[in-house]
Order: C-alpha cells, then sequence, then structure tokens
C-alpha cells in the first residue's frame, strides 16, 4: 500500500496566512524582541549606575540615528505587545471569539498600535526628548 507524501499536522504550506495567524506570529517576535531589549534596558541601568561618563556615552547612543530607530522599534513592539495580549485575555475570557469581531480587534489594534506609537513619540519629541 503506498503511503501519499502529505504533512502530519496543518503548516504554512497547507493555510494562507490570515490576520489572526499573522497577528499571534507576530505577538511571539514583539515577545522575543521585548525580552531582547530588557537586555538594552539593563545595560541602560549599569549605564546610570557607573557614573556620569558611562551614562554620557549611553546617551550618546540612543540619541545617535540608529539608537532612535532601535528606541521607536522597542516602543512600537511594546505598545503592539500589550494591545495584543489584552485582545487574547478578552478571548481568554469568552470575548470577541466569533471571527468577525476577532478580524475587528485585530485591525483595532493594529490601528492603534500605530497611533498610540506615533503619539508617545510625537510628545516626547515635543518635550525635547531627541537629544
Amino acid at each position: 500500500m503506498a503511503t501519499q507524501e502529505r504533512p502530519l499536522s496543518p503548516h504554512l504550506q497547507v493555510y494562507k496566512p490570515q490576520l489572526t495567524s499573522t497577528m499571534s506570529i507576530l505577538h511571539r517576535i514583539t515577545g522575543v524582541v521585548l525580552a531582547l531589549g530588557s537586555l538594552l534596558f539593563a545595560a541602560w541601568l549599569v549605564a546610570v549606575a557607573g557614573g556620569a561618563d558611562a551614562f554620557e556615552l549611553a546617551r550618546a547612543a540612543l540619541a545617535s540615528v540608529p539608537g532612535q530607530v532601535l528606541l521607536f522599534g522597542l516602543s512600537a513592539c511594546l505598545v503592539y505587545h500589550f494591545l495584543n495580549g489584552i485582545r487574547h485575555l478578552a478571548w481568554d475570557a469568552g470575548h470577541g471569539l466569533d471571527i468577525a469581531k476577532a478580524y475587528a480587534s485585530g485591525y483595532a489594534v493594529l490601528v492603534l498600535a500605530v497611533l498610540i506609537t506615533a503619539g508617545l513619540w510625537w510628545a516626547g519629541l515635543a518635550m525635547g526628548g531627541g537629544a
């Protein structure tokens, strides 16, 4: 009896990406990025404790263009992960599980993540936080 070559479980070759699956993968990725970003935060705290010279070096690195891009990415990950986590908590409570509400909440998370991240950066730079 010939066996047909087929996957043992559903995977990306079988299913087209959907909003819910894409956001789930993005949630995991942002979690990893935030874990790595916590190492940057710890290094910044060490620089703060290390004195004025160490703090100035850390401040200059984070104020540079690559540093600002890194901080923007980390803040975007934080906002997205936070909002999507609230969405998952609602699902855990049994709310918004039907497809229409799942997609509506997904789009809401994406739009709010962009708006909140942009608002935070606009407020921070308007108060002189880009130095």
